[in-house]
């Protein structure tokens, strides 16, 4: 079934449409909330509110072959909603648990922290395009190529040597960080 019809099926309240709406197009709507490194809370609630406003706009979609990028645009803005509203909400002191002692999990937990922090400062080294690419690719399930093409506004033919352009870059970057 097209998007067109399935829009119109699930406007008039048929459920297997809008699950093959969900099924089709919610990969994209994980990958552009991982690619704003949101918690995994954060990114369920930008996705849920981003299907929320489809919903509300069911009626409205003037055309449907555009969907995927309508979906992207709205699940980019409530991304950027969510990190203004995590902002606001800061942690005071005192509101943190108390650390156990230290021990060979823990410090194997910190060994792997230090490594992760020194990927990311790697990661922040490279180009915006770069950094958003390997972020959306590194999403689970990995999305589709279409589907990294309508988030990003990016030609499905650049995205594979793209991708191994800032890989390259990136590998160069850990290499100085003396990364494993």
């Amino acid at each position: 079934m097209d998007t067109r019809a399935l829009l119109e099926s699930a406007a008039g309240g048929d459920q297997p449409a809008w699950d093959a709406l969900v099924d089709e197009y919610s990969s994209l709507l994980w990958s552009i909330a991982r690619a704003h490194r949101l918690s995994d809370a954060d990114a369920a609630d930008v996705v849920q509110t981003t299907w929320l406003k489809l919903v509300e706009h069911l009626g409205r979609i003037k055309d449907p072959d555009r969907l995927p990028g309508w979906l992207a645009t709205t699940a980019r803005h409530e991304c950027l909603r969510q990190i203004r509203r995590a902002a606001r909400e800061r942690p005071v002191e005192g509101d943190w648990p108390e650390q156990e002692a230290p021990g060979t999990a823990v410090d194997a937990a910190l060994l792997l922290d230090e490594r992760d922090a020194a990927l990311w400062r790697a990661l922040a080294t490279l180009s915006e395009q770069c950094r958003r690419l390997l972020r959306v690719l590194m999403a689970t399930p990995p999305p589709s190529y279409a589907e990294v093409a309508a988030a990003l506004d990016m030609p499905i033919g650049s995205i594979g040597p793209t991708r191994q352009r800032c890989l390259g870059r990136l590998r160069e970057r850990v290499a100085r960080e003396d990364l494993p």
